[in-house]
């Protein structure tokens, strides 16, 4: 009676399953079909180290040789400077049968040597034909002809819970497949304004990143670029680029190696219920313009502190991290229509759009002069808190004085003090003034994997 029961259960299944997933392909077909279309990167980098002194071996793994690169620069003591190879790798998948390659910009950035291999075993030396830090995309070319191509989907009509898979090199394991569900839409990450991330549960590894996201029809909905972890490892939260998104500045990295995106010179702040209220706002919309940079395009359009930006180009701005995005999709010099909601009534202006400065113009301010206590200190750029996945934090260029006597090192990242955060090299001077000479301040570095706190005693040299 039981065996009857459950298999008139599994008939009633697999009748009604057809129905809802129509167009919906195995997993294995999946794979079957789009994985050879999917590609392993390796990369190599020349990095200067002395030939004494310097304590680690760079890893052979995705994202460690950059941080070796970024927070251990040369100098110090030790022996003669020399050319180490630092080795890297990362996954892509092809778009064009005639080479061009989608990855994510920090797997390739910086490279000396890209070489592709394919499921056939075939390698390819790879030119990066150009990088955008801001959406973490790159377009690689190789020299062949017939390659297979994967299938683009539309992102957009992803539904949370929805099945996908992804497909890798993850820890240098190539065609590696794992699959999840889609856990949010439009998810905003500290420090990246241009890309509403796809968050899903799919397990993602260092080795993932630039690799393909599919949805359960095979079309590439996403890319691989992030996970969220407090070990370094895998840990059920993992965001990939909508392929929309990816593909809105391929183009432009293909026609000219560089993407220009739209600049309009504002601070914003998300417009919450209370806000709303206090601004005569019907619900809680659009951008709160919190600051305008002199000499802006916004400045030159009248825009003002407290205006509320409502619609953009004529679209709406449901969120203030809608504009970011929309601005920079739109054209430097081009002119836009502004709705927006000023002293209790809409108006409408018109801002001709400069161009945003270059990601190295943004990068991390760097202070060479020593602040009090022996420490030169310089911001976290973007790639930098994303290779940490932190939000806020200073990197120590140098130590002298009271830090070196402390025992903090060029390479540490110094995260608050006194129980105070810093982010800006402003904010850690302002903290080290607030300490009496022949006292100690608590340093909280981190240090590789791990996080201590250093006593810091000013002695007011």
């Amino acid at each position: 009676m039981m065996k009857r029961a459950l298999a008139t259960t599994a008939l009633v299944f697999a009748l009604s399953a057809p129905a809802l997933a129509k167009d919906v392909v195995d997993v294995a077909d999946l794979v079957e079909k789009q994985g050879p279309a999917v590609v392993n990167i390796s990369t190599t980098k020349l990095v200067k180290r002395q030939a004494e002194g310097f304590p680690f071996v760079i890893p052979d793994e995705e994202d460690m040789q950059e941080f070796f690169r970024r927070f251990f620069p040369p100098g110090g003591h030790g022996g003669p400077m020399q050319e180490i190879p630092a080795r890297g790798s990362g996954s892509g998948f092809i778009v064009s049968n005639d080479g061009y390659i989608l990855t994510n910009a920090h797997v390739v950035k910086g490279a000396d040597e890209v070489v592709v291999k394919l499921i056939d075993k075939r390698k390819f030396t790879a030119k990066v034909v150009g990088t955008d830090t801001r959406t973490d995309v790159a377009v690689i070319k190789i020299t062949a002809n017939n390659l297979p191509i994967v299938k683009l989907g539309d992102p957009t009509r992803l539904r949370v819970g929805e099945a996908v898979a992804a497909i890798g090199s993850p820890f240098g394991f190539e065609n590696s497949v794992t699959a999840g569900i889609v856990s949010a839409k439009g998810r905003s990450l500290p420090a990246e304004n241009y890309v509403p991330y796809i968050q899903t549960d799919v397990p993602i590894n260092p080795g993932n990143s630039g690799g393909p996201l599919f949805n359960m029809k095979g079309e590439v909905v996403g890319i691989n670029s992030q996970i969220y972890s407090r070990s370094g490892g895998y840990q059920g939260v993992s965001f990939a680029i909508p392929i929309d998104v990816a593909m809105e500045v391929v183009d432009q990295l293909k026609s000219g190696g560089k993407v220009s995106r739209g600049w309009l010179g504002v601070v914003i702040q998300e417009v919450t219920a209370d806000l709303a209220e206090s601004f005569g706002l019907d619900q809680p919309r659009g951008a709160l313009v919190a600051q305008i940079q002199e000499d802006s395009p916004a400045h030159k359009a009248g825009l003002q502190a407290s205006d509320v930006i409502l619609a953009f180009n004529g679209k709406p701005v449901e969120a203030s991290s809608d504009l970011p995005r929309m601005v920079g999709l739109a054209k430097p010099g081009a002119s836009i229509p502004l709705q927006i909601w000023r002293k209790g009534k809409v108006q409408q202006l018109n801002v001709v759009l400069g161009e945003l400065p270059a990601d190295d113009q943004l990068a991390g301010k760097s202070s060479k002069a020593f602040s009090r206590g022996g420490l030169a200190l310089s911001e976290l750029s973007v790639e930098q808190r994303r290779a940490l996945e932190l939000d806020h934090g200073l990197l120590v260029e140098d130590a002298t004085g009271d830090a070196a006597r402390a025992g903090i090192r060029t390479g540490d990242i110094i995260l608050a003090v006194n129980n105070g955060k810093v982010a800006t090299v402003e904010a850690f001077r302002k903290a080290i003034a607030a300490v009496p000479a022949g006292k100690s301040a608590a340093i909280l570095v981190r240090r590789g994997e791990s996080s201590l706190y250093i006593p810091l005693k000013i002695s007011g040299e």
